[in-house]
């Protein structure tokens, strides 16, 4: 009896919690109602059906109470019964199956309109693009990405010149428009993921793919990547803020062209490179160490490495950690960090120049 009456409580109280509880979907800022409606279906499909098992289960430990000399019936077969309950689960299922693929359907199916932007991952760092005054992305390529071209794009494409590279995890949106997102990874499998959107997508190396929005709330939401990509995964993180129109437009005049950056100097772009390379998720800036050593107030410091040995943080030191970073390990990290062997001369100097000024 005590079975029963616990399993009772636990029955209403849940049931009480879905009708009464303050925890429910936040404020929508996308326009995919379809998934939220597929939820609540879900939720009530599921909900009677645990509350009709558990009603059963209820309902035979009190009517069935063991007794000293009573057994059971032996029934194997009962058609009729069997019946009902595979014509109910096949309603269940279709139920439960149907609004998800009727959403998904919209999901994908791009609409003809909209703002296009390119979404692109890498470890451990969000970056956009979008196409430019003449609407058409330039061409990319694996094979042309470095530390000044990020993007891999293709200097000889005209098409190209004009694409605007938001070179941070940061990204502006204008409110009440469709918004195409294309997205492709340089490196991992990773998943763009807004969860006020309902906005999910994997990021496949060497394919593209889609999703669409429309951003109907303004704000800033947070990005984050729900495919373990590795160590850092947890700090791959960004921000989309939804702006008027007029705001936006303000905001993306303001972010620079690919031909602009092709003119830039190296000089004094220590920052930028860390971001666009991605330095930034595993270093920190703030004084707090992460999957490596914070970058402030580093350099001049002593260092002691896995190997017992103690060492100065100048610039010979810092430019060797980044083109053969196994070379010395700090102690009590592990050896995780890529090699940046192609990064010239001067990139090696404006970064160490950056965080020479995170130092007193």
């Amino acid at each position: 009896m005590a079975f029963a009456i616990v399993a009772t409580i636990i029955v209403i109280g849940t049931v009480l919690w879905n009708a009464v509880t303050p925890w429910w979907f936040t404020p929508l800022a996308s326009n995919w109602g379809a998934f939220d409606q597929t939820i609540i279906i879900s939720l009530w499909v599921t909900g009677v059906a645990f509350v009709l098992v558990s009603g059963f289960i209820i309902y035979c430990v009190i009517k069935f109470p063991y007794r000293e000399g009573h057994k059971s019936e032996y029934e194997p077969e009962n058609t009729k019964l069997e019946l009902w309950l595979t014509v109910i689960t096949t309603i269940g299922v279709l139920v439960l199956l149907a609004p998800g693929l009727i959403a998904w359907n919209d999901y994908v199916a791009l609409p003809d309109e909209g703002i296009e932007v390119e979404g692109v991952g890498q470890q451990w760092v969000w970056s956009y693009r979008f196409p430019g005054e003449d609407g058409v992305y330039g061409n990319t390529s694996g094979r042309l990405f470095s530390s000044k071209n990020t993007f891999g794009l293709d200097p000889n494409d005209p098409n190209s010149l004009d694409d605007i590279l938001i070179r941070s995890a940061e990204v502006h949106l204008p409110i009440n428009e469709n918004v195409i997102m294309q997205l492709r990874s340089k490196d991992v499998l990773h998943d763009f993921y807004i969860p006020q959107f309902r906005a999910k997508m994997d990021l496949v190396p060497g394919q593209h793919t889609n999703l669409w929005f429309e951003p109907t709330l303004l704000g800033t939401y947070e990005v984050a990547c729900a495919e373990y990509c590795g160590t850092g995964h947890f700090a791959m993180r960004g921000l989309i803020t939804v702006d008027t129109k007029e705001d936006f437009q303000v905001w993306l005049e303001k972010q620079p062209t690919f031909a602009q950056t092709l003119n830039e100097g190296v000089e004094g772009s220590g920052k930028q490179i860390a971001q666009t390379l991605g330095c930034v998720a595993c270093h920190s800036d703030n004084g707090v160490n992460g999957i490596g050593p914070t970058w402030k107030d580093s350099f001049g410091s002593t260092r002691e490495l896995a190997s017992g040995e103690i060492v100065l943080v100048d610039e010979t030191y810092i430019k060797e950690s980044i083109v053969n970073p196994t070379a010395k390990i700090a102690s009590g990290y592990a050896p995780i960090m890529p090699a940046y062997a192609t990064l010239s001369d001067e990139e090696l100097d404006a970064i160490a120049d950056y965080i020479k000024t995170l130092s007193n």
